[in-house]
């Protein structure tokens, strides 16, 4: 770039349209999508590593997919090559190739390639891209308005990682306009601009959710209002009205939303919601859809979704269809209008399906000769005796005969099942009074029903492979007690998630891999579990590991605003996190402090006092009475000791506890039973002293003699070891949602 270039570049910057001049360029000026970009999510964590993978950003304009993209320009330390597919071809793709391969052969640095409007590529364009993507040559950034699962090469969405930007809110867009007109340099901040609340709140509802719609109308009013003689630039509810006349509709009849406001149309018609249904009909109509479509899908929705329920419904929607043609736009509305509130208001039986699981049989049962009586008696009755012993119903009294219609194999089989919905509800009872009949005649058939399940994603194999093998090194007890835990929780995958006991990492790698684009905080509570914890990590990618946090959980929020201060968690989870603790209130004051109203909580203690009994295991009968005695009360005082904080509580203790510090948690307990191996390992444990927390001989000595205490060992030892015994705990599931 010579003198010349570098004037003009500045030149341009200074008179560039206001909503690219005040494009964010660094994540903290960056408004909205915390969804992604968040502390601890993970593609902020990995902006902030320069670890940057080939990624697809996917939203509505005017969402920050460009500007994310210009961010990741400015901090990365790889060459950055942009693009835009409208103007690009095949050339520019072999010279920006070129370019990452120089860079890399003289420099050894990669490159990440930015291609906006992604989309726009043609078949060939986003094929001569693959190769380079898949060696590494370039790090591929998309940005693009339309479904990538749809509109983006298969191969190109395997490779990326994909985000979804989502329309702003209300209060992003308040952001906006605060930043420009408080910015000195790029935005109005040298000028008095003054905006009232009635106007600004226009601009913003107008704009749905587009920050550069909102900075467009703002530039609009503030470069056309004359300023006062106190030279404010006083911007009223007309000159709001004026410069944002009509909200920009996205509607792309090839594209995402027009496929997404159909369903919605669709679904809200089928769900009977007249007035929902109205609304995206307006909607499609305002965007220029085409009213024989609509007209067409509420055919087939009559059909499908009504049916027999009332069978006039897919008259009324033709004779309006029929209507329409004849009196044309703007007129039409009012047919396309009855039409969707006559479908939205009638009563629905999807009954009609019946047939595709008729399809379904025929498509994947053997394919059986018809039932000769039902076979054509007019070419070879004498010969073959075809249509020979057929009854004719309207021989018979209401027309109606028990016979067999099905193939042998198939009797008894249902495919029509009437609902209890309008007209339909009157053929119910007859059709299955018939039925009744027919199976009574014949041998008895069996309901067949079918279930659809639809995945979609992308999973690192690797990764996946390492998770669930580490997963499944827990016990089984462990494993279903971690199956329950994230069972009741809704995890979406950007959630940030804090496992406040992480000790083996049961829960962390389950958090980490149900949320792959979010974070997962682990916190340990010694330096061998932060050694363990790091050494199982290590296998992964650094963008991809947990952050490990030691510290103790009465310290959590102190050490967590040192080193992740604006950190929010979505779930907060954790397994006997108050169990072994002397300190429960300072836990739970933690708990407070970290808990938002948007953060779900799921912690499950074990509670001592309530487990098993060593001595519940045994035969006493080979005791003497008062051993046995001495024995009981020996255990029994292990858990009535008022001094010890670890065992001496129960769930009433923390309800009352929760209660006084206004922490409004659900609590509830259940008993469970698992087997457990009782290994020669075990049982000399039990009966060797310890040098920090008593053991189990400890406890007994306090109440028995040494040779009572050897007797009783030997009676562990011949009764229990090398056996499988029932083990009962309880467990406390404490939840906020």
């Amino acid at each position: 770039m010579d003198l010349f270039d570098h004037s003009a570049q500045q030149h341009r910057q200074t008179q560039a349209p206001l909503a690219d001049r005040m494009r964010p360029r660094t994540l903290d000026e960056y408004v909205g999508q915390e969804h992604i970009i968040a502390p601890g999510r993970l593609l902020r964590r990995a902006i902030a590593l320069d670890q940057i993978s080939s990624l697809i950003f996917y939203g509505p304009p005017g969402t920050g997919k460009t500007t994310l993209a210009r961010i990741i320009a400015n901090t990365t330390e790889s060459y950055f090559v942009s693009l835009n597919a409208v103007l690009a071809g095949i050339k520019d793709i072999r010279e920006a190739i070129a370019k990452a391969q120089e860079q890399y052969k003289y420099f050894q640095k990669s490159t990440l390639l930015f291609i906006d409007e992604v989309h726009r590529f043609n078949k060939a364009q986003q094929d001569a891209l693959l190769p380079w993507v898949e060696n590494g040559t370039v790090i591929l950034i998309g940005a693009t308005t339309e479904n990538p699962y749809f509109e983006v090469n298969k191969a190109l969405v395997s490779r990326s990682r994909i985000f979804q930007l989502t329309s702003l809110e209300s209060h992003h867009l308040e952001q906006v306009l605060a930043q420009t007109l408080g910015d000195k340099v790029r935005g109005y901040g040298e000028q008095k601009v003054i905006i009232v609340p009635e106007a600004k709140a226009h601009l913003i509802q107008v704009a749905n959710g587009d920050a550069r719609t909102l900075l467009n109308a703002l530039e609009l009013a503030v470069e056309t209002t004359e300023p006062q003689p106190n030279g404010e630039i006083l911007i009223t509810l007309v000159i709001a009205e004026d410069s944002i006349q009509q909200r920009a509709v996205l509607y792309d009849k090839e594209g995402d939303a027009h496929f997404d406001t159909i369903s919605a149309f669709i679904k809200s018609v089928r769900g009977s919601d007249p007035d929902a249904a109205l609304y995206w009909l307006a909607r499609m109509l305002y965007a220029g859809e085409e009213p024989r479509y609509i007209f067409r899908r509420l055919l087939i929705l009559a059909c499908e979704d009504i049916g027999l329920a009332d069978p006039h419904a897919v008259t009324i929607v033709n004779a309006c269809a029929e209507t329409f043609d004849r009196i044309g736009m703007p007129e039409g509305r009012y047919p396309l209008a009855q039409a969707t509130l006559y479908l939205a208001t009638a009563p629905k039986s999807n009954s009609v399906m019946g047939f595709f699981d008729a399809i379904a049989t025929v498509q994947k049962e053997q394919i059986s000769d018809v039932p000769n009586h039902l076979k054509d008696p007019n070419r070879d009755k004498e010969e073959f005796g075809h249509g020979a012993d057929y009854q004719y119903p309207h021989a018979y009294r209401e027309h109606w005969v028990e016979q067999q219609y099905l193939p042998d194999f198939l009797q008894g089989k249902q495919f029509y099942d009437p609902s209890e919905q309008g007209y339909e509800k009157q053929i119910k009872e007859r059709v299955l009074q018939r039925r009744e009949a027919q199976i009574a005649a014949f041998s008895e058939g069996l309901n067949h029903h079918r279930l659809e399940v639809l995945t979609y994603g992308k999973t690192d194999a690797a990764t996946e492979r390492w998770l669930q093998r580490t997963l499944s090194e827990t016990g089984q007890q462990l494993g279903e007690i971690r199956d329950r835990l994230f069972s009741d929780l809704t995890i979406q995958r950007h959630d940030v998630i804090l496992d406040l006991n992480a000790g083996n990492g049961l829960l962390t790698w389950e958090a980490l891999r149900r949320s792959p684009e979010g974070g997962v905080y682990s916190l340990v509570w010694s330096l061998d579990e932060e050694n363990n914890l790091a050494a199982q990590a290590a296998r992964l990618d650094e963008v991809q590991r947990p952050q490990i946090i030691r510290c103790e959980p009465t310290d959590v929020t102190d050490q967590l605003n040192r080193i992740a201060p604006e950190i929010t968690f979505d779930k907060i989870i954790g397994r006997n996190v108050f169990m072994g603790a002397t300190n429960k209130v300072a836990i739970a004051t933690q708990l407070k402090l970290l808990l938002t109203a948007q953060t779900s909580l799921r912690l499950v203690e074990a509670i001592p006092c309530l487990g098993q009994r060593l001595y519940k295991l045994l035969e006493l009968e080979e005791l003497t009475p008062p051993l046995t005695k001495k024995l009981m009360a020996a255990e029994e005082a292990i858990y009535d000791n008022p001094d010890d904080a670890m065992v001496n509580w129960n769930a009433t203790t923390l309800k009352t506890m929760f209660a006084k510090l206004d922490l409004v948690c659900e609590l509830q307990q259940e008993s469970q039973t698992t087997q457990i191996y009782i290994s020669p390992q075990l049982i000399k444990r039990w009966f060797t002293p310890a040098k920090t927390r008593p053991a189990y001989i400890d406890h007994l000595s306090t109440h028995l003699t040494a040779p009572e205490i050897h007797q009783i060992q030997q009676l562990f030892e011949r009764q229990l070891q090398n056996k499988q015994v029932n083990w009962h705990s309880t467990l406390l599931w404490i939840t906020k949602n």
